[in-house]
């Protein structure tokens, strides 16, 4: 990835259009209200004063009423002008972050499903949310809070040297240390930081979503979070590198809040310097003044140091976004053809996930005839679900062509492929909506009788009929949950009203309880009439009766024939046939 050079500024008005101009006036409103601001505290001093010149006689404070209104009125319309400032900025962030939504939006929809696959969803939702939730914040909040920041310490620079500059120069003193302690936890080190804060925490974020997913399998075989090492690691991860981080800024980050705060003390030490001889109305004057007005710098100092926290990580989200605007869609064919039929022919194809790794497959020759069923089996990593993810055109092969049809996969438009293949995956996905909208996900233009028919298709009619709201029922959070046989199911139904003329099967009974998998097997058999499937299996008795199976091992194909024929081999197919039946009989034994 390119790292942005262009400051965080420009990087965000580029997503907020015309709705820059109200940054701007944030930035003017904030920086006016900050100077508003601190009027008050003058009037508030002229009070102090003017009862200290008339004591005892307090009758003569003719102006303490004035003074008094005086205060409330600047107090308020530095609070009003604050407020327009916030509500132009809050304008602008909505808008940027609307903007960067719907951009991110768009281009990964765009995009590869071998990426999105790999990357997991949880982490591509958490930058999209973040990310634009960050930028947010920073515009809405950390940008006007910035300006009043900046423009605060001119404005009380220009009071305190007016009033008395010996002591305003000796109240800037922990003021400049506090910056200075500042300073070692801010810079190239803090911007690491952060980076590796946000790796930890998308690690986790996407170890999380495994791990759920992955709950009916602890459940089922009575594991515990131990069984997902991974998602333990990257808590693990995480813990340390909070701890290891919160104690190396902890020594700046005590001086940095002491020094702060410690203005007062400096001008408590003045007082005593200054009046050690001689109490006079104009030191106690002054000395009032400083110790009313410097709470302020204070404040502005924790303002200055969270803000250049801000900025460092909305730089960080909008590099997590750059990474994946920067990955580019798989190319289009200017000249798009139609494939002739549902034939599927690979040649000579090798791909590889990471070139310093190795292929995943390689030279993979395979041709399926119209209406041919062939079913991938082999160990765990042979490559199976990459060669089916490569027919779908999920990832561009390295070398070597696939072709659907007759046709190249690079040269047929996106959304005709589409419609050519059906992929069912292991882990069915079902949307926060009712069961009617997510199988018509499958074809939009279906009418509700075509989506009856294919949920009847599905064997999915035990599902509808136990809901009182039946095919209309949600699912989600604002609705029910369904088992993982009745999701693959639904799925199964969308595959149906799709229609597409080739079929793709990635382990898509691995979740199912018996009775699920004897109704998800039933609608596969309906689903597989007249089309094209390629199947990938663990469990062998679902590719018995297939035309050709074809055995994958270290990412190429080793075997390939009929159950008949590869049986009689002596060969990985027996092999795994020989160990399939002993775990039945195993399981039977034990049932007993």
């Amino acid at each position: 990835m390119n790292e942005k050079k262009e400051s965080v500024i420009k990087q965000l008005f580029v997503y907020a259009g015309k709705h820059k101009y109200l940054t701007i006036a944030s930035w003017i409103l904030a920086a006016i209200s900050a100077v508003l601001a601190l009027v008050p505290f003058y009037y508030i001093w002229a009070i102090i004063k003017e009862i200290v010149e008339v004591r005892p006689d307090f009758s003569q404070a003719v102006h303490i009423k004035s003074y008094g209104w005086s205060a409330v009125g600047m107090a308020l319309l530095a609070m009003v002008v604050y407020i327009a400032a916030l509500m132009c900025s809050h304008l602008a962030a909505f808008r940027v972050q609307v903007n960067m939504r719907v951009a991110m939006m768009e281009h990964i929809m765009k995009l590869p499903m071998g990426y999105i696959e790999s990357e997991g969803s949880g982490k591509i939702r958490k930058i999209v949310a973040e990310s634009s939730a960050a930028t947010e914040t920073f515009l809405a909040h950390s940008l006007p809070d910035k300006s009043v920041s900046y423009v605060t310490p001119v404005a009380l620079i220009v009071m305190l040297v007016y009033f008395d500059w010996k002591i305003g120069l000796i109240s800037m003193v922990p003021a400049l240390l506090a910056f200075l302690a500042m300073g070692f936890m801010m810079g190239d080190k803090m911007k690491k930081a952060m980076e590796e804060y946000q790796d930890a925490l998308d690690e986790m974020s996407a170890e999380a979503v495994e791990y759920v997913r992955g709950i009916p399998v602890v459940k089922t075989f009575g594991q515990t979070v131990f069984s997902f090492k991974r998602f333990k690691d990257a808590i693990d991860k995480y813990e340390a590198w909070s701890v290891g981080y919160t104690k190396s800024v902890r020594i700046p980050m005590v001086a940095f809040v002491t020094l702060a705060n410690g203005v007062f003390a400096a001008i408590v030490a003045c007082g005593f310097f200054f009046a050690s001889d001689l109490v006079t109305n104009t030191v106690l004057l002054n000395i009032l003044f400083y110790i009313i007005i410097t709470p302020i710098l204070t404040v502005t100092l924790l303002k200055v140091a969270y803000s250049g926290e801000s900025e460092m990580i909305v730089n960080d989200a909008l590099k997590r976004m750059y990474s994946i605007l920067e990955v580019q869609p798989l190319p289009e064919s200017s000249n798009p053809q139609m494939p002739a039929d549902s034939s599927v022919s690979l040649q000579d194809v090798s791909f590889s996930y990471n070139k310093e790794k190795g292929n995943a497959v390689e030279g993979i020759n395979l041709l399926i005839n119209p209406g041919e069923h062939v079913a991938f089996v082999g160990p765990s990593g042979g490559g199976k679900t990459t060669v089916a993810s490569l027919i779908a055109r999920f990832w561009d092969v390295d070398s070597g062509a696939i072709k659907i049809g007759g046709v190249d996969v690079k040269n047929i438009a996106t959304s005709e492929l589409m419609q050519q293949v059906s992929y069912v995956f292991q882990d069915s996905k079902l949307l926060k909506m009712s069961i009617l909208e997510n199988v018509r996900m499958g074809n939009p233009k279906a009418s509700d009788q075509e989506v009856m028919q294919a949920l009847k298709d599905a064997q999915c009619m035990d599902i509808i009929e136990k809901f009182p709201e039946g095919v209309h029922t949600k699912i989600g959070t604002e609705g029910v949950y369904v088992s993982g046989g009745e999701a693959q199911r639904l799925s199964i139904a969308r595959a149906f009203l799709k229609n597409a003329p080739i079929l793709v099967l990635d382990e898509a009974t691995a979740f199912a309880d018996p009775d699920n998998e004897a109704k998800v097997q039933q609608a596969f058999a309906n689903l597989s009439k007249d089309k094209t499937v390629i199947m990938i299996a663990h469990r062998l008795s679902t590719v018995v009766d297939a035309d050709k199976i074809c055995v994958l091992s270290d990412g190429k194909i080793v075997e390939s024939g009929t159950h008949e024929n590869l049986i009689k081999a002596d060969g990985i197919y027996n092999h795994m046939w020989s160990e399939y039946n002993k775990s039945i009989n195993w399981k039977v034994g034990k049932g007993a």
